[in-house]
């Protein structure tokens, strides 16, 4: 959208289904922030690297930069009874488990490194086919709010995820993990036993027709798709540096035990949950991109209010600031791509979107880990993120 839109009400069945669709997305967020914020706290007890941790927390990046575009391409051509996109979501839940397992009881390097492995890789196969059921199921002209639902769900499990993981740790380390991957069975069986009733959304006839090689020929001739590479892949720099290291700056930096820190941050979480909710709005009157151009400079700038000081009160006055842009980041970037899709590549697309989601989240950990070493405090994590915030504005102009 170049101009101001009328903005339509959603119907009475793109409610129920952006309200289904939604609860995968919490599932996933969940057990994602689970093992990329909690993992960190617990290996810190066998690692004594910040930069090692932050490379096996970026092995979600490196597993992004690969395993979803052929996900993606296979759900576009793929048709089964319950259609192209769920059997994949079923078939990565044993990974997903499997992956937390690990990690419950892990006390060495490696076992951390292949149960992160493990998790991130089911993460992917359930991932990217799911997100492009959106499509499928919700028509272009109110993404903008079908995608600050989603943000909604996502918050929701971030904040449950940030809120109660601190708590759950102080019972022991298994009990976060094993929480998160109970939740996890019951969310995707529920979510599969209802769409299947209610009937999969199918992909528009003809998807997939031209695989691979046609999405990279695609994105070959296409500058808007360049420029959301590199865009979205600064986003997920940033908001992937600030979870892996965020409740260590609370405990170490600002001196809150791990019950308070994980009260603080599932209250911050709050914010950038309504945040992402109203956006989604905007979004749909104004163009995603445009509600993001407004948001992305508050959203930097205030990250550097805690890496220039660690007083408490600037901190916390610092944060509606932060809180703002982190919620129109978590909702918007998705909807800004969507328009860009060819029908028949939804699937395919939606990969490229984690590709540059797997661009940030491998890089963001290690940079920040890098920082924290070189600096010697948490605090350099939030200079990493403002400038990938601020850097992301370059190529957000194209779009």
């Amino acid at each position: 959208m170049t101009a101001e839109a009328e903005v339509r009400g959603l119907r009475a069945s793109e409610k129920r289904a952006v309200a289904l669709l939604g609860v995968p997305t919490l599932a996933l967020a969940l057990t994602s922030t689970l093992v990329t914020t909690y993992t960190p706290v617990v290996a810190r007890e066998f690692v004594e690297s910040s930069a090692v941790i932050g490379m096996i927390i970026g092995l979600e990046g490196l597993v992004a930069l690969w395993l979803p575009l052929l996900v993606g391409t296979w759900s576009d051509r793929l048709n089964t009874r319950i259609g192209g996109r769920l059997p994949f979501l079923l078939a990565a839940t044993p990974l997903v488990i499997g992956g937390l397992i690990a990690l419950a009881f892990m006390g060495s390097v490696a076992v951390l490194a292949v149960g992160a492995f493990v998790f991130f890789a089911g993460y992917f196969i359930a991932y990217e086919p799911y997100r492009a059921l959106y499509p499928d199921a919700v028509g272009d002209e109110v993404q903008g709010r079908a995608q600050a639902t989603q943000a909604v769900w996502r918050g929701a499990g971030t904040g449950l995820a940030l809120g109660c993981g601190g708590l759950l740790l102080t019972w022991g380390q298994a009990a976060p993990f094993i929480a998160g991957a109970i939740i996890y069975v019951v969310s995707i069986s529920a979510f599969a036993i209802v769409l299947i009733r209610r009937g999969v959304p199918r992909a528009p006839r003809g998807s997939g027709g031209g695989g691979l090689r046609s999405v990279l020929a695609l994105v070959r001739g296409d500058a808007q798709l360049k420029a959301f590479l590199m865009a979205n892949a600064l986003w997920e720099l940033s908001l992937a540096a600030l979870k892996t290291f965020v409740v260590l700056y609370v405990i170490e930096e600002l001196g809150f035990s791990q019950s308070a820190s994980s009260g603080i941050i599932g209250g911050v979480a709050v914010g950038v949950l309504f945040a992402g909710l109203y956006s989604g709005r905007l979004a749909d009157r104004y163009g995603a991109a445009r509600v993001l151009r407004v948001a992305l400079p508050i959203h930097g700038l205030g990250f550097l209010v805690p890496l220039l000081t660690t007083d408490p009160l600037l901190v916390m006055l610092s944060v509606p600031f932060i809180a703002l842009g982190g919620g129109v980041i978590m909702a918007l970037p998705y909807a800004v791509l969507i328009p860009l899709m060819p029908d028949g590549e939804r699937g395919a697309l939606t990969g490229y979107y984690s590709v540059s989601r797997g661009m940030g989240i491998w890089l963001g950990p290690l940079l920040a880990g890098v920082s924290i070493a070189v600096v010697g405090g948490y605090h350099a994590v939030w200079g990493v993120c403002a400038a990938a915030t601020l850097l992301s504005l370059w190529p957000l102009r194209r779009l």
